[in-house]
């Protein structure tokens, strides 16, 4: 995984991500090292845990679900994943905010 957690550009941000699947519920649960880690209900069959972690940081975010795209590690928990629209400062004060 990458050192930092979160990088931007112009369009987006890209983060490392830690997924937690089959959680009681679905919420970013903050950056823990060198990822983000989030937490997802769905279970990692037939792509539920990746469609409810795209749902899961669309709704963080406040964009759409076509923002959201896993850039790499579908099949694993550790994932990169880009999200366009959202700017790196702002990124950061939203994980922050919930520590």
């Amino acid at each position: 995984m990458a050192s930092q957690p979160l990088s931007g550009d112009e369009t987006g941000i890209t983060l490392a991500l830690r997924v937690k699947p089959r959680a009681g519920k679905s919420r970013v649960l903050g950056v823990r090292g060198d990822v983000v880690e989030v937490a997802v209900a769905g279970a990692p069959v037939d792509g539920a845990a990746n469609e409810e972690l795209v749902r899961t940081l669309s709704d963080f975010f406040d964009v759409g679900v076509r923002a959201v795209r896993i850039v790499s590690g579908a099949t694993s928990r550790n994932k990169r994943v880009r999200v366009d629209g959202v700017r790196l400062a702002d990124a950061e004060a939203r994980l922050a905010r919930i520590g």
